[in-house]
């Protein structure tokens, strides 16, 4: 059995993909799947799903939020009464064994990022890319209102854009630099205020022999960075743009045979 929240939540077993059609029930499986291994209150819960404005009888519409959600993980292969605990104060899910795409994402940017620390580049840019595969679209797109769905889905974009950052720096520790111009060109456009997405489009423009196009970068972020906030461009990005403007040679790497 593997539960996936990096993208609409589902759960797998046996070669067979279920998805929950209740909002409800599938806010609570997301907020209990979250908090796995732990004890999420019914305060918890009712914030999840209503904000400050819950019902009457909100109580128990958890409660009968819980027995459907029991029902459906037994019918997608979870031990039966087992996955869901009740608790003096609220609920916990077990993992039981089952398999979840946020620990394999965890565990896959650990290892690449010790492997890219050993100069392992190939190997670490592996990683990343079987990270950046397990995203399937915007994570928890429609149900991500309260605060500990909210704090996920923002944590779970910033390690992917991280990710896409450390898989480009792999590609062009290893002289690749052509094959990433188009993506960071999209993200540059996507993501206009991320400046290290700047910094990496001009340094492989420069080591594509694109010179004038990478200092045409810079006066975009530049340009962009003080109509939005008022502010001149980070001074990790001026200096590669002065080394730019003089042809330090400390920005040259063999190209890639």
């Amino acid at each position: 059995m593997r539960y996936e929240l990096l993208g609409p939540l589902r759960v797998r077993h046996a070669e067979r993909s279920h998805s929950l059609s209740a909002p409800k029930v599938e806010t609570t499986l997301a907020t209990l799947l979250i908090g796995s291994g732990r004890v999420i209150t019914k305060e918890q819960l009712v914030t999840e799903l209503w904000g400050d404005r819950p019902p009457r009888r909100a109580s128990a519409a958890v409660h009968v939020y819980i027995s459907q959600l029991r029902k459906f993980l037994a019918l997608s292969g979870a031990p039966e009464g087992r996955s869901i605990v009740t608790r003096p104060l609220g609920y916990e899910l077990r993992l039981e064994g089952a398999d979840w795409d946020v620990e394999e994402f965890k565990g896959a940017m650990r290892l690449g990022r010790e492997l890219r620390a050993a100069g392992r580049h190939e190997e670490a840019l592996e990683c990343f890319e079987r990270v950046l595969g397990l995203f399937r679209g915007p994570v928890l797109d429609g149900i991500a209102e309260g605060p500990v769905l909210t704090s996920f889905a923002t944590w779970a974009e910033e390690e992917r854009l991280q990710c896409l950052e450390l898989s480009v720096e792999a590609r062009t520790a290893l002289g690749r630099h052509r094959e990433v111009i188009g993506l960071l060109s999209t993200l540059t456009a996507q993501y206009p205020l991320r400046e290290s997405f700047y910094r990496q489009l001009m340094l492989v423009l420069y080591r594509s022999e694109r010179q004038a196009e990478a200092l045409q970068v810079y006066r975009s972020a530049q340009r962009v960075l003080r109509a939005e906030l008022g502010l001149e461009p980070h001074r990790s990005l001026r200096r590669l743009h002065q080394a730019i403007l003089t042809s330090d040679r400390l920005l040259d790497l063999p190209t890639a045979s």
